[in-house]
């Protein structure tokens, strides 16, 4: 265990309320949140997954997916158990979901030992992936410390469901980050997720202004989050944001609980991106499928292709000093 940080004294009886995360949790003795991952013991919280690293591996950045942060780089990756989020189509919820605190796995490796392995592979960032890295919010700001001090990148893989504390705090430490747009409705982010849409709109748009990189990812889920009209607005506020941010859309597989509805037909996709370009969004991206045109970097401008990537191979084709070596134009992005 690690004593928390992020959480004030609520009340009498030693009850606590987390300030991590805006589900706010207010917790009694023994209680644990709804992450399952922060306990409160006799009026002080502890993180229960701060020694308990579940996964690490070497990835290519654009498994983020990173498409505009230092292509072709490898990441350190890590995740502990556990995340914020009640996601009923999780892709990834045999170490995401924790039924039971006293269950949690993984093993001990301390910040230190996880900036060295990364610096022994080469790897030029470390990635807080897998699961929802706010949730491991100690080891990550105590690891990106170091990194930052080591001359390695950070990266948050996020559902971007954290309080304004929380990304004031590791603001200064990370580099870049893409975060998990599930909807852009209330109802589905109440009724699929168990959370709201409105702290994930206000993180994307904080952590633009705190000069973190964000690329924004959407899985695309036949008849719940696919509506034309809706994705127009999702389009429209990433617009208002910044029409730089690269958007990835992603096909979705039957996981979970939710293996009754059928995988995301690639036209689909394919005519969202149309829709997300003619509405004047500059990098457009489909994940989870082969697509050609939609897998390469190409310059607003001219229409050059920049970058082409099949699968996780990148290769850079005209692209200089994060412009394009045809007219000129700044790419959006962290090149170097």
């Amino acid at each position: 265990m690690k004593a928390a940080l992020l959480y004030e004294q609520h009340g009498k009886e030693d009850k606590v309320k987390c300030l991590l995360c805006p589900h706010h949790c207010i917790l009694g003795d023994n209680q644990v949140g709804i992450c399952k991952v922060r306990q409160n013991i006799k009026g002080e919280l502890f993180s229960l997954n701060y020694d308990r690293v579940a996964a690490t591996h070497n990835d290519p950045i654009e498994k983020k997916p990173l498409y505009h942060f230092l292509p072709g780089s490898t990441s350190f990756s890590i995740a502990t158990m556990g995340c914020n989020l009640q996601c009923t189509f999780c892709q990834n919820h045999s170490l995401s979901r924790v039924e039971d605190s006293g269950c949690l796995y993984g093993e001990a490796i301390a910040p230190a030992q996880l900036v060295k392995s990364a610096l022994r592979d080469h790897c030029q960032s470390i990635s807080y992936t897998y699961t929802e890295p706010t949730i491991f919010f100690e080891l990550m700001l105590e690891t990106a410390r170091l990194a930052k001090d080591s001359g390695i990148k950070n990266v948050m893989v996020t559902n971007g469901y954290m309080s304004s504390q929380a990304l004031d705090m590791i603001a200064p430490y990370m580099d870049a980050a893409n975060v998990d747009l599930k909807a852009f409705t209330e109802n589905f982010y109440k009724k699929y997720c168990s959370a709201r849409l409105a702290p994930v709109l206000d993180t994307i748009k904080a952590m633009k202004q705190k000069g973190i990189w964000v690329e924004v990812t959407t899985l695309l889920i036949p008849g719940l989050n696919s509506d034309r009209e809706e994705l127009k607005q999702l389009i429209s506020f990433i617009l208002s944001v910044d029409k730089t941010i690269p958007w990835h859309v992603s096909r979705f597989y039957p996981q979970y609980k939710l293996t009754n509805i059928p995988p995301t037909d690639p036209g689909t996709i394919f005519a969202i991106l149309e829709t997300a370009k003619e509405m004047g969004l500059q990098y457009l991206y489909a994940g989870n499928i082969s697509s050609g045109q939609w897998e390469n970097t190409h310059c607003p401008q001219c229409n050059t292709p920049l970058i082409e990537r099949h699968g996780y191979f990148t290769r850079v084709l005209d692209l200089s000093n994060g412009k394009c070596g045809s007219c000129g134009h700044p790419i959006a992005g962290v090149w170097e």
